[in-house]
């Protein structure tokens, strides 16, 4: 069956399928790492109360039929173990129907974690990684030649996740229309890196030119991945280059990462790579064939529904159609806030707070806080946390469900939670009270950087949450 296998692709799998196990692994550390405080059992968002009231049905996980924190545990650290394993080549050491299983069960966990996240698995990333190894299962390893379907089903893929994002952009915020929208993202986006004052400091004009390109690459170079080559390993050289230019400008988990893995799998390094292994010149197995044809069959059926979301005037972004995330629509910055607000959380021992008090602020690893510190960079890691906090600045409502919990663990010095943070200013002791203030925040200038050392600049503009004791910390919100 020669129409079925692209033997000059084997490179390319072998990278994409290494790199795909390596996003999954940085995913799974992340959730075993973070979980307890999140969504544990006594978490900010248990996923035992959260299974109570949502059916298998609406939200298919291994966690529906049982639940605890050591069965959680260990299905993220057997996650991270099997997706090192693949990334380390052990997919190509077993038999076609051996290595489909090892990646289909990297899929079912990680989709049964994302389906009782809530909150805290919300961003599109999580549906793309679930995507992207629902197609990696019918890759195939070094036994087998790269199936031509899925190699185009993944393209699919990639001219979503930027066309979508490209259509998203136009139709929301004028700025982006205007080439104006990089004068304020690198400076209000959800998590600044160690680059992004100096990306947000170069000169308007060029930044004038980024959106410019950016549109070029999300709107016009995503329909070249169909064309002949080389002109599709040109698109996707392109993609590459442009999303090592985000990874570079802030922290955006491991969307960028997957976003290159995904472009690796159009190239075609045969001019490099030499003639292709004899194994992947094999005819394919006819159950493995009509298996990939079926999957084909219906992922084509199942995107008619990101295909009528981008032609809508009413485009949403990183929406899943289906509970099992199969087949997604994608996007990002429809809208660029032209000022950053920080949420900044204090504590005091206090037993009668007072506005002068000596209130301590806590600590995040990457959201800003502390005006002397320079943003870090911890993507491909995604810092759950940190990234709600950012909403909830935005606005309360998006906190409503988890900032409560979140105070009430403070209040009680919950070690699950202070372990997601940074600083904690009360080590012996848990704070009496504990609350939060709203600040508007800037990059200083290059004068202001060189004169006081502050990466930023923060204006208090009112207060977020009054004082709170932990008797009362579960029933407030914030204003």
């Amino acid at each position: 069956m020669d129409w079925f296998t692209a033997p000059g692709y084997w490179l390319a799998r072998l990278i994409f399928q290494r790199a795909l196990a390596g996003v999954y692994l940085v995913a799974f550390v992340g959730a075993a790492l973070q979980f307890r405080a999140l969504i544990g059992a006594h978490g900010m968002l248990p996923v035992p109360r959260y299974v109570r009231y949502v059916p298998f049905r609406h939200a298919p996980s291994l966690f529906q039929l049982r639940y605890s924190d050591r069965l959680f545990a260990g299905c993220a650290w057997g996650g991270a173990a099997l997706a090192a394993a693949l990334a380390a080549g052990a997919g190509d050491e077993v038999p076609l129907a051996a290595a489909m299983a090892m990646w289909a069960a990297l899929w079912v966990l990680y989709l049964s974690i994302v389906n009782v996240g809530q909150t805290w698995y919300s961003f599109g990333w999580e549906s793309l990684l679930l995507e992207v190894g629902f197609l990696a299962v019918f890759l195939g390893n070094a036994r087998a030649g790269p199936p031509v379907l899925v190699l185009w089903l993944l393209r699919w893929v990639l001219f979503r996740v930027e066309f979508g994002a490209g259509l998203i952009k136009l139709r929301g915020d004028s700025c982006w229309r205007k080439l104006t929208c990089l004068y304020f993202h690198h400076e209000t986006q959800p998590m600044a890196g160690p680059l992004s004052w100096f990306f947000h400091h170069l000169p308007k004009p060029l930044h004038r030119v980024e959106c410019a390109a950016n549109h070029v690459t999300q709107l016009v170079v995503p329909v070249l991945l169909f064309t002949p080559q080389p002109v599709a390993s040109y698109a996707a050289g392109i993609i590459i280059a442009t999303q090592l230019w985000l990874v570079l400008s802030g922290n955006f988990a491991w969307l960028n990462w997957l976003t290159i893995t995904l472009a690796v799998s159009a190239v075609d390094f045969t001019g490099i790579a030499g003639p292709p292994p004899a194994a992947a010149s094999r005819t394919s197995p006819v159950w493995f064939v009509v298996l990939v044809c079926a999957v084909t069959a219906l992922v084509l059926f199942l995107s008619r529904h990101p295909v009528l979301n981008m032609v809508s005037r009413r485009q949403v972004m990183n929406r899943s159609f289906d509970a099992l995330h199969l087949v997604n629509t994608y996007g990002a910055f429809g809208s660029v806030g032209r000022v950053r607000m920080e949420v900044v959380v204090e504590g005091t021992a206090d037993r009668v707070p007072r506005a002068d008090g000596d209130w301590r602020a806590y600590g995040f690893k990457g959201k800003p806080g502390d005006i002397y510190r320079i943003p870090r960079q911890f993507a491909p890691y995604h810092l759950r946390l940190d990234w709600l906090m950012w909403f909830a600045a935005i606005s309360p409502d998006y906190a409503r469900d988890w900032f409560g919990p979140f105070v009430e663990r403070l209040l009680a010095g919950d070690r699950d939670t202070l372990r997601l943070l940074r600083d904690n200013p009360f080590p012996d002791a848990p704070p009496v009270h504990v609350r939060a203030l709203l600040y508007r925040y800037r990059f200083t200038t290059w004068r202001e950087l060189r004169e006081t050392g502050a990466w930023w600049h923060r204006t208090l503009v009112r207060e977020y949450l009054p004082p709170t004791r932990l008797a009362d910390a579960r029933a407030s919100e914030p204003e």
